[in-house]
């Protein structure tokens, strides 16, 4: 087999194609910006993706097929590998002022983002400083500009990807609420998308099926260039792989990319179930859920921090297989099921079945994991309740993450799916708890008896983010806890707290 060679990058910044050669497979983007490019607004705190200094924002055609607006993204450049930014536009802290010249002479000379924060005086040390502009930048772009406004809750949201060591979070959080009461300072969305479509794709799978980053735009090409090197490191949103390179110090000779695989971008109901593509991010993922059961709310936005949903896909997550990702409990309560796709054709199977070891699964040297299929809520009314139990409320790793899904009839449990992380080498399916409760009466004694049954079900290892027993008593408790809430008990948990009620 041929050597795997490198090739050109190119992104849009400050209405200019940056061109960036021989750029090794595993650089990251945080790596390019500094000491490439010398943009050192950027900071690095803890190059995992975990406390946002490194915030930048991307801009990418929203696809509608007009052309003519972007969408925009907030993403950890630390993680984020740099090839995986051809073809977009890109901002970092150094291009938001002073504001553009279709905005000279307003009252302002920096951005929006920016002032608020000198108005609110939002900046204590100033490390943390350039990562929190840039996700407001991205706040403002898809809600300030889009008329809708900041609620003090989704400040909160959309910001818990960044962390403030100076504890000045209040003052950040009046600097969200106040950019909309500034003069706006708008892009030329137009022009922008027009000199992103003049960058030629980076799919040399055509001419050049050994290339060191491959960005196919279709399945075909995916599944070509996956059977041509089976060896290559399949990547998404590099949330869990970026770790392999920055903290493992990894390299990978080959990398295939899946996310501008058009086929597995989409996210569309089909035959009674969510179709939902390999390549969609968390975000968009969930977004989509959320139309079917919105109880998932608070779950979806702990997942992690919204830079991390931006640039992490559902698809991903599976296939990591990681037993303390929070996804897959989800999706094996839902009873969901996954398509792997080689050239050889494709093959279906439910979500547990997938998992044969810690970190091993069913997928074949040639295969990747295309899509997944959550079947739809039927006419029959059920109680989903998803918990997560983690030492920080926000962006932070489950300890034990339990997923129940409940359907009674006549006040028997008709059928139940649990699906468990946290507590085995893989996500789980509580097979033994589910076969206790199916055809019981739901009562106080059925669920004490499961949750001896869930408590004895599972061996979880004890290690820095909780011991066994703790992992053992919380299963137990979190059953008892979807117990008191099906008989109507609503403030014993975080979500009851309103963040506006202290405004």
């Amino acid at each position: 087999m041929p050597t795997p060679n490198s090739q050109t990058i190119q992104f849009l910044r400050r209405g200019e194609v940056v061109t960036l050669s021989n750029v090794p497979p595993t650089r990251t983007l945080l790596e390019v910006l500094r000491e490439d490019l010398c943009l050192t607004g950027t900071k690095e705190g803890c190059g995992e993706g975990d406390c946002g200094a490194c915030t930048v924002v991307l801009g990418e055609a929203n696809g509608d097929g007009k052309g003519e607006q972007l969408t925009f993204k907030a993403v950890n450049s630390c993680i984020r590998m740099a090839h995986s930014v051809h073809g977009l536009a890109l901002w970092t802290v150094e291009d938001l002022s002073p504001a553009s010249a279709a905005n000279e002479g307003k009252a302002i000379s920096q951005h929006p983002a920016q002032e608020a924060m000198v108005q609110c005086h939002a900046s204590q040390c100033g490390f943390c400083t350039p990562g929190f502009v840039m996700s407001l930048f991205g706040m403002y772009q898809n809600h300030v500009l889009q008329g809708q406004p900041i609620t003090r809750e989704l400040a909160q949201t959309e910001l818990s990807g960044n962390l403030c060591r100076c504890t000045g979070y209040r003052p950040i959080l009046d600097a969200a609420q106040q950019m909309s009461s500034l003069p706006d300072v708008r892009l030329d969305h137009p022009t922008i998308t027009r000199q992103l479509a003049e960058i030629q794709p980076q799919a040399p799978d055509a001419n050049d099926p050994y290339s060191a980053y491959q960005l196919p735009g279709t399945l075909a090409a995916l599944l070509a260039a996956r059977a041509a090197q089976p060896t290559a490191q399949l990547v998404a949103g590099c949330t869990d792989v970026g770790l392999w390179v920055t903290k493992l110090h990894k390299q990978f000779d080959a990398v295939i990319d899946i996310t501008r695989v058009a086929e597995l971008r989409r996210i569309e109901q089909r035959g009674g179930e969510w179709v939902i593509g390999a390549a969609a991010t968390l975000q968009d993922a969930f977004t989509a859920l959320l139309q079917s059961w919105p109880e998932l709310t608070t779950f979806a936005a702990r997942f992690a921090g919204l830079p991390v949903r931006n640039s992490g896909t559902l698809g991903g997550n599976v296939a990591n297989g990681s037993p303390i990702g929070d996804s897959m409990p989800l999706l094996i309560a839902l009873k969901s099921r996954i398509v792997l796709a080689s050239v050889r054709g494709e093959r279906e199977m439910p979500l547990e079945d997938f998992y044969t070891g810690y970190r091993q699964n069913l997928l074949a040297a040639d295969e990747v994991l295309a899509f997944i299929k959550v079947p739809l809520p039927t006419a029959t009314s059920s109680l989903l309740r998803a918990y997560k139990i983690s030492k920080r409320y926000d962006d932070d790793i489950s300890a034990v993450c339990l997923v129940l899904n409940l359907t009674l009839d006549a006040g028997v449990v008709s059928d139940i799916s649990i699906g468990a992380g946290g507590v085995a080498a893989t996500p789980v399916r509580a097979w033994q708890t589910e076969a206790a409760l199916r055809g019981q009466l739901w009562s106080q004694a059925s669920v004490q008896t499961a949750m001896q049954t869930l408590r004895a079900e599972f061996e979880p290892i004890s290690d820095m983010r909780a011991s066994s027993t703790y992992r053992r008593e919380v299963l137990g408790n979190l059953l008892q806890r979807f117990w008191l809430e099906s008989q109507g008990e609503q403030h014993i948990n975080l979500e009851a707290f309103k963040l506006e009620a202290l405004t």
